[in-house]
């Protein structure tokens, strides 16, 4: 999922944008668009992904972006006249087949250089192998304090540069607004209700933390004691506590939309409607969101999200329109996790081509010293010492007239945030 301190892109002309996706996509240090790839040796690209099991829609989504990513550079000369071949193999979405396939893709299969999995958690097993054999892993969806070391029992890992917004500061925009723009009726009081997530619960946390400093009082926070994500009666309960509070601001630790449901079902059943209310996760399903709550329940209510289809941002659009050529659909079909997978090749690609090799120490310094801001599909890309990208804080999305519109996070935003929330409405 996911940005005031970027730099933002000079609106193009179709024809300039498509030659900016062809240099981001193959490196802006420099990109051939000419030469021939074909009797070259290619530039393997080991990665695993998945395909299967509990993670299968992620993976596959990812999958597309890498490919997507790959055809670009291919189609635009390759990277150092070298056409770019991915090795792709299926995890299961076990984390043990991990460890082992990063492993086999280095010492067996020999390829040149690794992409991350899909999540923070594979990601995780994923960096003791590609780090002990000196790859640089640049991963698109792993954001979780379990990759930077924030995690009892976790470590950091010099290889790793996770090109999207730590998951910890996804609602800085929001509380950035909160605490500068809001009006003083509108937040004097707030709630943090949390699942016991460890994405869902660093922002909420966070966001807390920005509040009170704000003189913001907290009237309800649960995260000694999360609710079960599993035990919806749990959920239930918090959600009552909460309603039963009428605090302004509600800043909903989430993890899917089933989970907020219960939150917005029981608010209303109480009659209780927040002012300002933002979900770590549920508001972002898109039509499966409208379709269980209906535009009117769906008016006003917040979520961070890194990217979506109608995100401005020239090379984004452009990617858009590549990705319906190559695989269908329209825009807002269009899952994050391909912009994600495309921006993590990217910056690989920029770093082959800024390096001139395919050599990872290399590649692990260049991007840990990189004196400007690489560009991406999702933005501008500069990394800490433990691999979190910092140029970016996040984007904040709210529904308003049945449309899922970015309000927050940009120094100029397509839409202004709407506050207070209305009233719930009759059904959904």
């Amino acid at each position: 999922m996911r940005r005031p301190h970027r730099a933002r892109f000079v609106p193009l002309t179709a024809a300039s944008a498509v030659i900016a996706l062809a240099v981001a996509a193959c490196g802006t240090t420099s990109a051939s668009t000419t030469s021939s790839t074909s009797s070259a040796k290619p530039i393997t690209v080991g990665i695993s992904l998945p395909l299967t099991g509990s993670f299968a829609a992620d993976g596959q989504a990812t999958q597309n972006g890498y490919k997507l990513w790959a055809s670009d550079v291919n189609t635009n000369g390759g990277l150092l006249g070298r056409p770019v071949r991915l090795k792709i193999m299926d995890d299961k979405s076990n984390e043990k087949l991990v460890t082992s396939q990063y492993t086999q893709l280095i010492t067996q299969d020999h390829v040149n250089l690794t992409l991350a999995p899909f999540s923070t958690l594979l990601t995780s097993d994923a960096l003791p192998p590609t780090a002990k054999y000196g790859y640089a892993l640049p991963a698109g969806s792993a954001t979780g304090g379990l990759v930077f070391g924030a995690v009892p029992g976790s470590h950091t890992f010099h290889n790793l540069f996770s090109v999207s917004v730590p998951v910890a500061v996804d609602m800085v925009p929001f509380a950035t607004w909160v605490t500068h723009s809001l009006p003083a009726n509108l937040k004097q009081t707030a709630a943090y209700p949390q699942v016991d997530d460890p994405f869902a619960d660093p922002p909420v946390q966070a966001t807390q933390a920005t509040l009170e400093r704000a003189h913001v009082q907290t009237v309800y926070s649960n995260s000694a004691h999360p609710a079960d994500p599993a035990k919806p009666a749990q959920i239930k309960t918090a959600a009552a506590d909460v309603a039963s509070k009428k605090p302004e601001i509600v800043v909903i630790g989430s993890v899917d939309l089933p989970t907020l449901l219960i939150f917005v079902h029981t608010f209303q059943a109480m009659h209780y409607t927040p002012k300002v209310m933002i979900a770590a996760s549920g508001p972002d399903q898109g039509q499966a969101f409208l379709n269980t709550l209906n535009p009117a329940n769906a008016q006003g209510i917040m979520v961070p999200d890194a990217w979506s289809g109608s995100t401005q941002n020239a090379l984004s659009h452009v990617m858009v329109q590549d990705y319906i050529a190559k695989f269908g659909g329209t825009s807002s079909d269009i899952n994050a996790d391909v912009a994600e997978a495309y921006s993590a090749g990217e910056v690989l690609a920029d770093a082959v081509t800024g390096t001139h090799s395919v050599n990872n120490a290399k590649i692990i310094s260049y991007l840990h010293t990189l004196h400007t801001s690489l560009q991406t599909v999702q933005g501008p890309v500069k990394f800490t010492s433990i691999g979190a990208n910092h140029a970016q804080t996040g984007f904040i999305y709210q529904w308003q007239n049945g449309q899922f519109v970015q309000v927050l996070g940009a120094a100029k935003n397509p839409a202004t945030a709407l506050a207070p929330k209305p009233q719930w409405s009759q059904g959904g």
